[in-house]
């Protein structure tokens, strides 16, 4: 019986000591880890937003005309048309 409770007890810091191990080795590499995930996520959210938007630019990009209009005529402010529209200062004088 003394036999088995010895077993279990090594057992039981061994388990132990794997714990703590891996725990440290994930607290001491813990930058390393967080640039992992970051690169991984960013990598995949390009891959994603690329793959989508050659289908998103095509739904969204209207159907061009075969055939144009005439010009449109300039207002008449345009090339020396009416004159400018005179205002007041900005801040009154009193």
């Amino acid at each position: 019986m003394q036999k088995i409770i010895n077993v279990l007890a090594v057992l039981s810091f061994v388990g132990t000591a794997g714990i703590i191990g891996g725990g440290y080795y994930v607290y001491s590499q813990r930058n390393a880890i967080i640039e992992s995930v970051k690169g991984q996520v960013t990598k995949a959210a390009v891959e994603g937003v690329t793959n989508s938007l050659p289908g998103l630019l095509d739904a969204a990009m209207p159907k061009m005309p075969e055939v144009t209009g005439g010009a449109v005529p300039a207002t008449p402010a345009v090339g020396g048309g009416a004159p400018a529209v005179i205002t007041g200062p900005a801040i009154p004088v009193n």
